[in-house]
C-alpha cells in the first residue's frame, strides 16, 4: 500500500526479558487451566519449561483464579513481579478425570458472537446448536478465550447459524476442586512405568539439562503430606543432584506468630532442605502463598549475583503490599516478633521501607545447628556447588585413571575456587589424597577427591555497644577555654 503521511500503531504490552538462572531453576507442582492449551489432554504429569510469561500461558493457559490454579500464581511471581526465568511447570489437573458437566443453556448472540460465561470449558466438548440445528466448529463457528477464561463463539458468515440471535450450548469443564494432594504427590505405576506428580522431578534434568534449584507446590505444600514429599524429593535427584524446597505453613492453623512453632512441629517440617514460609502475602488485592513469591525472589537474587546463591535471600524486597492469613486478616510483625518466628526455623516478612523477606534459617533449625545445614544461603551453596561440580566434570567419567586426569581436575577446580574468593566464598580447595585412594579401590574404578569449602554465613545479628564517655565531655569543655 502506498503511504504518505504519519500514523501510529499499538501493540500488546510485552514484559521485559527476564533475568536468566541456570542453578536457581524453580520446579513447581500444581494446577493450571489446561482447557486453554492447544491439547489439554497432553498437559498432564509432564514437565513444561517456560522462559517467558507468554510461553507459560501458551503451554498451560492462565487464570487469575490462583486459588484453583496454583501454577498461575507462580507465572505471575516469576515473570510479572520478579522477571526471572526459566521455570519448570508440572500440571496434575487431568481434564479426562477432573471435570464436570455443564447443562445446555441459551446464550444471546451479539454481532455474531456469544460468550459462554463458564470457566474451564474444554473446547472439544462443546455442543452448539442454532435452534435444533447442530453447528460444527471451523465450519459454522470458531471459538476463542477471553481474558476471563470464558469461551467466545463467533459465527461464520458462511455457516448454518449465521443469522442466529441465540445459541443453545452444552459443554464439559475442568474442575480443579476435584484435584487432591494425592495427585500432587503422585507416584510410580509399576506396571506401566508411568510417573506422576512429584515423581516427575526425576525427568527435569534428562529433558532440559537443568538441575532443579528450588521445588515448590504453593497451595498444596501447607499440607504436611505434600511438604514431607517435597523434602524427600529434594535429595538424590537422578541419584546425584540435590536442591532445596520452599513450603508454606498453614495460615488457618497458625493464626498468630506465637502459633508458628507448634504448627511447624506438628506438620513435621524439620528438614534441612526445607524453607518454611509464613504467612500469605498480598499483591494488589490478590492473595499469594508466600512460597511462590519467596522462591521467585530467591531465584532473582541468585541471577542478580552471577547465578551463585551466596547472598542470603533475607532482607530483600518482595514486591508485595501486605501479609495476610487465609481469611484475609492482615498480619503486621515488628522485628521482635519476626525474630521469634525466625528462631524456630521459619521465614516471614516485615514492612521496613517496603515489604521484605525476613529469615535465614532452614526448617532444620533449631534442632540442626551445623552452619552448612542451618543457614539457608549455606545450605543452598552446598547444593549449588555439588551440582555444579557434577555438571562440570561428568565428561571425565570413564577417562583413564592416570595422573593427567587427577591433575587436570584438581588444577581446574582449585582455579575455579580461587576465582570465587573472596567475592563469593571465603575460600576453598580440592585435593587428591593417596590415603583415601588405595590401589584396590582404584582397580575397582573409583577415585575420591576431598574439597574443603568456606561459605559466608549471613550477618544476621549486628551489635554496636554504646558507652557514655565522660572524658569526651571533659575534653570538649577544656578545649573551649
Amino acid at each position: 500500500m502506498y503511504k504518505h503521511g504519519i500514523e501510529v500503531n499499538e501493540k500488546a504490552t510485552s514484559f521485559p526479558s527476564p533475568l536468566s538462572t541456570r542453578y536457581g531453576v524453580q520446579v513447581i507442582f500444581g494446577t493450571a487451566p489446561v482447557n486453554q492449551a492447544e491439547d489439554p489432554y497432553n498437559t498432564i504429569h509432564k514437565p513444561f519449561l517456560a522462559n517467558t510469561y507468554a510461553e507459560a500461558v501458551e503451554q498451560l493457559g492462565y487464570s487469575s483464579d490462583h486459588k484453583n490454579y496454583s501454577l498461575c500464581a507462580v507465572m505471575d511471581a516469576s515473570f510479572r513481579i520478579f522477571s526471572v526465568a526459566p521455570i519448570v511447570l508440572i500440571n496434575v489437573l487431568d481434564p479426562s478425570k477432573h471435570k464436570k458437566t455443564n447443562e445446555a443453556a441459551e446464550y444471546a448472540v451479539t454481532d455474531k458472537q456469544a460468550t459462554v460465561n463458564i470457566e474451564g470449558i474444554l473446547p472439544d466438548t462443546l455442543v452448539v446448536k442454532s435452534g435444533s440445528t447442530p453447528l460444527e466448529v471451523d465450519k459454522d463457528y470458531i471459538y476463542s478465550f477471553d481474558t476471563n477464561g470464558y469461551i467466545i463463539i463467533t459465527l461464520l458468515e458462511s455457516g448454518k447459524g449465521a443469522e442466529a440471535v441465540s445459541l443453545n450450548i452444552a459443554s464439559t469443564s475442568i474442575d480443579p476442586t476435584k484435584v487432591t494432594e494425592t495427585d500432587i504427590i503422585g507416584g510410580l505405576d509399576v506396571a506401566t512405568g508411568k510417573e506422576t506428580g512429584c515423581e516427575l522431578i526425576r525427568q527435569v534434568y534428562p529433558l532440559f539439562q537443568m538441575t532443579p534449584g528450588l521445588i515448590l507446590a504453593p497451595g498444596w505444600s501447607h499440607k504436611p503430606t505434600v511438604g514431607a514429599v517435597l523434602a524427600a524429593k529434594s535429595q538424590e535427584i537422578n541419584g546425584v543432584f540435590r536442591c532445596e524446597n520452599v513450603i508454606d505453613l498453614d495460615t488457618e492453623e497458625a493464626v498468630k506468630y506465637t502459633d508458628c512453632a507448634s504448627v511447624k512441629e506438628s506438620s513435621g517440617y524439620t528438614s534441612k532442605t526445607s524453607i518454611v514460609c509464613w504467612p500469605k502475602v498480598l499483591v494488589g488485592d490478590k492473595q499469594y502463598y508466600y512460597s511462590a513469591i519467596w522462591a521467585a525472589m530467591a531465584a532473582y537474587t541468585d541471577a542478580s549475583h552471577n547465578d551463585i546463591p551466596y547472598k542470603s535471600p533475607s532482607n530483600e524486597l518482595l514486591g508485595v503490599g501486605g501479609a495476610v492469613l487465609e481469611d484475609g486478616t492482615e498480619v503486621t510483625l515488628d522485628t521482635t516478633q519476626a525474630a521469634v518466628i525466625n528462631g524456630v526455623g521459619i521465614v516471614t516478612l516485615i514492612n521496613d521501607a517496603g515489604w521484605k523477606s525476613w529469615g535465614n534459617n532452614t526448617a532444620g533449625y533449631p534442632n540442626i545447628t551445623d552452619p552448612k545445614d542451618r543457614w539457608i544461603c549455606c545450605r543452598r551453596m552446598f547444593s549449588w556447588y555439588g551440582n555444579r561440580f557434577i555438571l562440570s566434570y561428568k565428561g571425565k567419567v570413564d577417562d583413564p585413571t592416570n595422573y593427567r586426569l587427577i591433575e587436570s581436575l584438581t588444577d581446574a577446580e582449585n582455579g575455579y575456587l580461587n576465582s570465587l574468593t573472596p567475592d563469593y566464598i571465603a575460600g576453598g580447595s580440592i585435593v587428591f589424597d593417596e590415603t583415601e585412594n588405595p590401589i584396590e579401590q582404584i582397580l575397582n574404578g573409583k577415585i575420591v577427591f576431598r574439597t574443603k569449602l568456606g561459605f559466608y554465613t549471613p550477618a544476621e545479628d549486628i551489635e554496636n555497644n554504646l558507652e557514655f564517655d565522660p572524658t569526651i565531655i571533659q575534653s570538649a569543655l577544656t578545649g573551649g577555654e
